[in-house]
């Protein structure tokens, strides 16, 4: 059973203290909302930068302080959040183009922009129209106010201080002149990116390298006037910085001596899956980026320091060891890397006190899974708190019953599902067994089909448990409310992990903002789960 008071004074001390300090050591309540999910009367198709901002002072009024949100990185053809085109860049269909500057003076803009598609009642995502109409929009707007924002003070500051983006704008537009192909299947000329390359693409594709310059500028001022607003009201963006690197990626492209392109990234067999699994992202050559200084790391957290005051490590274990699969091997044959257990800690351990000293940033390690105990308990010397999803906590190496709450360290997030798990209801249905055991531990009568009361007590049990942060998935709130939820549980999932789905990554919730935040049913709910 864990101490509260002698756990929240060791983090002000910690090696994450002063990250802490600037975030608060107190509760901290919030939900998850995927951008992609969201829309207003505003945004064009799929959620936008600035949807954020109605959204912060709704949680605001809640009483919530964090919103946390998945990748939003350049993603280009691939609906993944997590498998992106730069480590850096983010995504373009999430500009808001109602408030892009210098647009009242292009009449002809702004009518273009009306016939735009604003709003659909869809339960998913058209991302090839969305795509379609977003780009052939922002073409035209960007050659109209190219020369207005290659003049403005702002947008010389930004090149200034944005050392990836000349690689980034390189790699997209030849991205796009090759027809999306992967660099690998580029011309051999192009394959290897270089300073002279990159001084000749931009020569020979000076208007497209202009273009996303522009665009990745656009994106920059509306995000980070997300989170100054958020600030505003004592709110925090957390963000999601995945710790593996598309190998069709600008980073790789250019930092080959990075990454270790003969190794896969994947995880092992196990009781989950007999064959394991293989993500097909390159290892890390963490060698050379220590001999580097870890600079590429530092300069992406800062980087994204402009936008977040949190942020969630994916996969943090893979920080310490990472099932590493060679090239044409099956998933099985992989090894961990290191190879050596005994290297595991201080490896990780290293990387991540880099991490602390790169940014301002809180960090919070996605741990789930099969995770050493030992790494959990470096990353609570460390002061990085874990993740507890209340329906995995249980005692599965003796009697497998749930564990109670007040074992949470509060050095923690509690939630009661992720973007990668069924929503709450759909767990319920689908894992019976697992639900009657649940209620054996809160005491009640197992019933097929969990209500609204129960939903509602365990979402206020996630609220107040030891943890530090308690946020869930904006969806399983919306459930209190069955007229703000879609007909079906299937309809709330994000993502089916290990499925080729056009479902996967395309969830929208139901209401729009307006109708979202003006919902008092819901609001009152809500107040009463974190009160």
């Amino acid at each position: 059973m864990s101490n509260p008071i002698l756990e929240t004074s060791f983090l002000a001390d910690s090696p994450a203290g002063k990250q802490w300090s600037r975030i608060g050591i107190h509760n901290h309540h919030g939900m998850v909302i995927p951008l992609f999910s969201i829309r207003s009367q505003n945004s064009c198709g799929i959620g936008e930068y600035l949807d954020l901002i109605p959204l912060i002072d709704w949680c605001h009024q809640i009483g919530f302080s964090v919103i946390q949100l998945l990748p939003l990185n350049d993603n280009g053809k691939n609906p993944s959040p997590y498998s992106t085109l730069s480590a850096y860049a983010l995504n373009p269909l999430h500009l808001s183009l109602y408030n892009l500057p210098f647009l009242e003076e292009f009449h002809d803009l702004k009518e273009m922009l009306q016939t735009i598609p604003k709003f659909s009642s869809d339960a998913h995502i058209p991302y090839p129209s969305v795509q379609k109409n977003k780009e052939a929009f922002l073409l035209k707007y960007v050659q109209r106010a190219r020369e207005k924002i290659l003049a403005s003070e702002n947008y010389r500051i930004f090149i200034s201080q944005a050392p990836w983006l000349r690689t980034y704008a390189a790699f997209k537009a030849l991205k796009i002149h090759f027809n999306w192909k992967s660099w690998m299947e580029w011309p051999l000329h192009y394959q290897n990116a270089n300073s002279a390359l990159l001084d000749e693409i931009e020569e020979d594709f000076k208007d497209a390298v202009q273009i996303h310059s522009i665009i990745q500028f656009l994106c920059f001022e509306q995000l980070k006037k997300v989170k100054e607003y958020a600030e505003s009201k004592q709110l925090f963006i957390m963000g999601d910085i995945p710790i593996l690197t598309d190998r069709d990626s600008a980073d790789v492209w250019l930092h080959r001596n990075l990454f270790d392109l003969n190794l896969a990234a994947g995880a092992p067999p196990d009781h989950f899956n007999d064959e394991g699994q293989n993500w097909g992202f390159p290892l890390y050559n963490w060698d050379q980026i220590a001999q580097d200084h870890y600079r590429w790391w530092y300069e992406r957290l800062q980087y994204a320091s402009n936008f977040y005051q949190i942020y969630r490590i994916d996969h943090i274990v893979g920080l310490f060891r990472i099932w590493g699969i060679p090239r044409g091997k099956k998933t099985k044959e992989g090894h961990f890397c290191p190879k050596d257990p005994a290297a595991w800690l201080p490896h990780g351990k290293k990387i991540l006190l880099e991490f602390l000293k790169a940014s301002s940033m809180l960090p919070i390690g996605e741990d789930l899974g099969v995770v050493p105990p030992e790494v959990r308990t470096c990353l609570h010397s460390l002061g990085i708190s874990g993740m507890k999803v209340i329906r995995w906590e249980r005692d599965w190496d003796h009697t497998q019953a749930y564990m109670p709450y007040d074992t949470y360290p509060p050095a923690s997030l509690t939630t009661v599902s992720t973007h990668d798990t069924e929503p709450l209801g759909l767990w319920w249905k689908n894992q019976p067994q697992e639900a009657m055991e649940f209620c054996r531990f809160k005491g009640w009568h197992y019933q097929p089909t969990l209500n609204i009361d129960e939903l509602k007590t365990i979402l206020f049990d996630s609220h107040h448990t030891p943890s530090l942060f308690h946020i869930n998935l904006i969806q399983e709130y919306l459930q209190l409310v069955p007229s703000l939820s879609w007909p079906t549980f299937e309809q709330d999932v994000i993502n089916y992990p290990g499925i080729i789905s056009d479902k996967n990554w395309s969830y929208r919730i139901k209401p729009s903002i307006e109708e979202l935040t003006t919902n008092m049913s819901l609001m009152h709910l809500m107040r009463e789960i974190i009160a």
